[in-house]
Formats: C-alpha cells, structure tokens, sequence
C-alpha cells in the first residue's frame, strides 16, 4: 500500500487535476516565472550588445589601438625549408641546393620590378614615408613605395637563378619582422644589415665563433640598408600592398665541408638587440655547411 501511495503521490505532483498545477504551479505560475526569465535574458543580451557596439566605436579598422609585440622586431632569413635554421647543401649534388632556389624563387615573385611598378610608388630615398591622418579623415589606402628585386643584385636570381648555390657562394635574404608605426632611426642614418661569426659554447667555460670560416662578403642593397622611406609601416588593412625591404647577403669564400655558424643582426640607434631569451629580436643566427666531398 505504502508503494502505491508513493506513486500515486508523484503523479499528482507531476499533474493534480483538482488544483490543476503541473510540477507543483499553476499555470499563471509557470507564465510568470518564464515572462521573468525571457525579460531577465533580453535585458542581459541587449547590454551586451550595447557594450560591444561602445567598445567597436572606440576601435580602428586599419590601425590596433593597443599593441603587444616587442618594440624591437624579429630578424628572419630566406631560404628557409623547415623549422631549422640550417642550410646544408652538397654543390655536386643539385638536388641538395635546387630546394633552396627554389624556395628564394617563391620568395621574391611578388618583388618582380613588373609587379612593384604596378602597385607601389617611387618614393624619395633616405627620409621617412609619412602618411597622417588628417583629424577624422583617414588617409586611407596608404600608399606604399617600391622594392624592387633587381635591388638584390647578384642575389636577385635574374642573372644567376640559383643564387650562387650552385658555385658555393650562397645568397641568403634577410627581413625584418613588421612593427606598425616604427621609426627604425632617429638622427636620419638608414639601419643597415653585418653578418659575423656567432659565439657557440664548446665546454663548460669554453667558448668559440668561426671569425676565420666566413669569407668575404657582399652586402644588397649597397652596406646592407633598409632605406628610411619603407618606414613606417601602417598595417595590413592601411597599406595593403607594402613590400617588406629586403638585404641579401652572399658568401662568396666561406670555409667548405665545416660548420659554419653565422649571426646577422640589425645596426640602428634606436633598435636594441634582444637578450638571448628572445633569440630573434633583432637578430638572427643560422648553420651553413658547404660540403664539395661526394
């Protein structure tokens, strides 16, 4: 009976038709509470909304109002075929050095003087590229200057399309990351491009660099610069077609069938050299091991 009694108290409580209430209310009850609730929620998602929209006025869309990179930029290198900094190659072996052309090719297709001519301007050399806004006008798309890829000389891969890999003078193209609004200068001198030996640890207290591995060295642009009228840079919504400058290095007698380890890094006097916790600011260090042994 005891059972019985129980089931019949669950299922009045789920419906009791003297009372006529569902779950325990009434269905005057039951409106109220979702009247609450659907009021309570359009009242959560319109300020939402209302916060949002608040938020979106004080952004812009061609420039971040807050940014969180490193003041000083990144220094990157091409070729690049993996996540390693390495670029071993056999000269006798075309297999082993074409990848690398080819990846250069890929590289500088969008620097073809055809394509520069086309979307980008001459602008005047050594002095600032600058293009304000004026009040609430957006001086917008920004207009962006050319970087021609005949400006890499020997390494442009049009006289000689494998780089110099091919002959054991390898060319290596360098860049430097993109910072919106950076002035790499501020007495007028260009920042400028030197490659050297890199110190690596051999012991304990033992340390090494191969000062007398590397060879000469050829600089394009002309000392390696990254002319004033690329700066600044004003993202990629504001200037949708700027070229990153570009410095290529070739080594033209460095040290064959041996590690060579090299670091470049950016001469500027308003660009610090990163700590070593952040390898790649404004540095970079790269492996070159020329094998000419089968």
């Amino acid at each position: 009976m005891a059972k019985d009694g129980e089931k019949s108290g669950w299922k009045e409580y789920i419906w009791n038709p003297r009372t006529r209430e569902f779950l325990g209310r009434t269905a005057s009850s039951w409106g109220l509470i979702l009247l609450f609730y659907l009021v309570f929620y359009i009242f959560l998602a319109g300020l939402f909304t209302l916060t949002m929209y608040v938020m979106l006025q004080t952004l812009d869309d061609h420039k971040p109002t807050w940014q969180d990179r490193l003041s000083t930029p990144g220094m990157v290198i091409r070729p690049k075929t993996d996540e390693t900094y390495e670029i071993v190659y056999n000269t006798e072996k075309t297999e082993s050095w074409d990848m690398y052309a080819q990846a250069l090719d890929k590289f500088l297709s969008p620097y073809n003087n055809s394509i520069q001519a086309e979307k980008n301007n001459e602008c005047i050399p050594d002095k600032y590229f600058l293009q304000e806004d004026s009040g609430d006008v957006k001086n917008n798309p920004k207009r962006s200057c050319q970087f021609n890829r005949t400006m890499l000389g020997l390494c442009a891969g049009i006289d000689d399309r494998y780089y110099g890999y091919r002959d054991g003078k390898p060319c290596i193209i360098i860049k430097l990351n993109r910072v919106i609004g950076m002035l790499p200068s501020k007495d007028g001198n260009a920042p400028f491009v030197t490659c050297g030996a890199k110190k690596y640890k051999i012991g304990q207290d033992q340390w090494k660099e191969d000062s007398d591995k590397i060879g000469e060295l050829l600089y394009f642009p002309p000392n390696g610069t990254f002319n004033l009228m690329y700066y600044p840079y004003y993202g990629k919504k504001a200037q949708v077609n700027y070229s990153q400058p570009l410095v290529a290095v070739q080594f033209l007698n460095i040290t064959t069938n041996q590690d060579v380890n090299i670091e470049c890094r950016i001469n500027a006097d308003n660009i610090p050299i990163g700590s070593d916790r952040d390898k790649f600011a404004g540095r970079v260090s790269f492996k070159l091991r020329i094998n000419t042994i089968n």
